[in-house]
């Protein structure tokens, strides 16, 4: 028999009006795993229970819909905008999505502010900086701004610029900050050069040559050979960074060149970024969930979700392949610019083959992250089947969990769970426990985490009833509790596999799963059964693989033990503001993050976040800055 649908999902599809609007596809346990948008809602919503669906992917999809939530919005570009916001909020399991949704590093020059600093940062905020990049990595953003900075020295303290300081920092010694603190140069002096560092970095770089070489001619003609040689450095680092960019266009081009490659179900975007002619810089992305997807659908999903965070709208985007939605996608880009932009796909010319470039680039790229992708899995199988044979385990050890304490002297205590599966770290697996019983206890400290673990695990199953420790927490459904670990592994020595299989026992699952601890000291595995701990050889990828997990759950530890630490520092300064209590502190640091985010908000975004009204965010506004 074919596929019939069922009862309940025909009586929901009667009443999916013809609208524009957003679809949110949920399973048995009230979770969002696909969102959609579309013109007409009935015809989209109904086409995924058709007796021939269009994929495998969507078949699969199909059979795990249990519920169908329905938005209808105003028009297709009110559709768009939702359903992007949306896929970043839920993240659903089968929507294709930017993989890792890694923030990568942009350079943020503070323009609002009289005296612009410029930074290095993850995360864009809207209160008037201007926004350099991306950057694949932080060490290439250091790298650009350390041979710039002797061009553009600008200021980097937090002191408040007045002029009339009695001596300025050691940057102004070394020539690294033209010293506004002590009146060295004014305002408009000051934002002039920043300004000048601003148009370099969007490719406007001729003027600037130029002018530094005038200048060093000039001081040489008049024998200035100290002056001549400081201009002569400034100009070797300019054209080091120029050096790297290629002219592939006019002068004025503003262009983006996107371009992808397909393999096996894994999908990478190449973007040249164009400003002022130049190739100022190229990044690669990669998407996940791609597989029986069309090319113009993840050209359009990589284009909404992409230019929804960009630093800079262009005013042209150079397409390898057209996409339906291309009059939709193009009157937002040009919301988000305020002026006109276009989506082009070149036949010929220039631009042709600036796009063949991109898509060369893409091939080979793919090329060489599946080599090495194959060359990792090659180590995690010979590392899962030496953990498999050495430690003596039922099956290979596929699913790892790791544990770990942190704390500062028994304050701010939390737990962490690692986990890696096939051997690579699987971070959306990742939990987080604030220890709530103990204090400068590690042994009590893991006793808890690990109770509460496998009380989860219990709960999902169906079975036992919550504890008072449990009950404090409102419970989510979350498939991460169900599934158990093929080793669980605590950082320690014999007292912590002690304590792991007291709980172990307690939940009737010795035997069932595996258990070892790994001391830092000596790197020795304990395991039960054995008196003494075993040694793994040295360069054995068993070893780095426990080594690995083991660092990741002592990172993720640290990390989230310095968070609550800074969120309970950031609490009392919270608290004293007038208006702002335990439930809006948990709201602003949700949306904005840290207080440093708070602070950069301007008061109508503070006053968006649903729960604070106007009063409160002027309340804010007036006590923080």
């Amino acid at each position: 028999m074919g596929y019939q649908t069922p009862a309940h999902i025909q009586d929901i599809l009667k009443s999916v009006p013809t609208k524009p609007g957003v679809y949110l596809h949920k399973d048995e346990n009230d979770v969002i795993i696909y969102i959609g948008k579309a013109k007409n809602l009935r015809n989209r919503v109904r086409s995924y229970f058709r007796t021939k669906v269009d994929s495998v992917k969507t078949a699969h999809l199909r059979a795990k819909i249990v519920d169908i939530e329905i938005i209808t919005t105003g028009s297709e570009l009110e559709a768009l905008l939702l359903e992007n916001t949306l896929i970043k909020k839920h993240k659903p399991h089968y929507n294709i999505r930017l993989k890792d949704n890694k923030r990568y590093p942009y350079i943020r020059i503070t323009w609002h502010e009289n005296f612009p600093k410029v930074l290095v940062t993850r995360r864009m905020v809207r209160d008037g900086s201007r926004y350099f990049g991306p950057y694949m990595s932080m060490w290439a953003v250091h790298e650009t701004l350390d041979m710039i900075r002797r061009v553009f020295p600008y200021l980097t303290c937090d002191r408040t610029i007045t002029g009339n300081d009695a001596r300025a920092c050691l940057y102004y010694d070394i020539k690294l900050c033209n010293g506004p603190c002590i009146g060295a140069v004014d305002r408009a002096q000051y934002r002039t050069m920043i300004k000048g560092l601003m148009d370099f970095l969007e490719g406007k770089s001729d003027d600037i040559q130029r002018d530094l070489k005038e200048k060093m001619l000039a001081a040489s003609a008049d024998l200035n050979f100290e002056l001549a040689a400081r201009y002569r450095d400034q100009l070797q680092a300019v054209d080091k960074v120029v050096a790297k960019q290629k002219v592939v266009g006019q002068a004025g081009t503003d262009q983006d060149v996107v371009a992808f490659a397909r393999e096996d179900g894994d999908a990478c975007v190449q973007v040249f970024f164009i400003r002022h002619g130049k190739l100022i810089g190229r990044e690669y992305f990669l998407l996940e969930n791609t597989a029986d997807e069309q090319d113009e659908q993840v050209l359009e999903e990589f284009l909404t979700q992409f230019y929804d965070s960009a630093a800079h709208i262009p005013r042209e985007v150079l397409l390898q392949k057209d996409v339906d939605e291309v009059k939709i996608i193009q009157q937002w880009l040009e919301q988000k610019r305020g002026t006109k932009v276009t989506l082009t796909v070149p036949q010929r010319g220039q631009k042709k083959e600036l796009v063949e470039m991109a898509l060369t680039n893409a091939g080979d790229t793919l090329t060489a992250l599946r080599q090495q992708w194959a060359a990792d899995k090659s180590r995690h199988t010979a590392a899962i089947n030496e953990l498999h044979e050495k430690l003596n385990l039922p099956t290979p050890p596929v699913r790892i969990e790791c544990y770990d304490i942190a704390h500062t002297q028994g304050t701010h205590t939390v737990g962490s769970m690692a986990v890696f599966v096939q051997g690579a770290p699987r971070k959306s697996d990742y939990r987080r426990f604030n220890v709530q019983t103990v204090g400068n206890d590690d042994y009590g400290a893991m006793k808890e985490v690990l109770t509460r673990r496998f009380t989860r695990w219990q709960e999902e199953q169906g079975g036992g009833e919550l504890t008072s420790l449990d009950k404090l927490n409102k419970r989510k459904k979350d498939v991460v509790w169900s599934m158990l670990p093929d080793l669980l592994l605590v950082d320690g020595g014999k007292g912590q596999l002690r304590m792991a299989l007291e709980v172990l026992e307690q939940f009737g699952l010795v035997g069932e799963v595996p258990v070892a601890s790994l001391s830092k000291r000596e790197e020795e595995v304990f395991v039960v059964g054995r008196d003494i701990p075993m040694i793994l050889p040295r360069n054995s990828q068993g070893l780095f693989l426990v080594q690995r997990v083991r660092d990741e759950a002592h990172r993720f530890a640290n990390t989230s033990h310095r968070k609550r630490r800074n969120k309970a520092g950031i609490a009392s300064i919270l608290d004293s503001i007038p208006g702002i209590g335990p439930k809006r502190r948990k709201l602003l640091l949700d949306r904005f993050e840290s207080l440093d985010g708070i602070r950069a908000a301007t008061m109508e975004e503070i006053a968006s976040v649903p729960g604070i009204p106007m009063s409160a965010a002027e309340s804010l506004k007036a006590n923080l800055d």
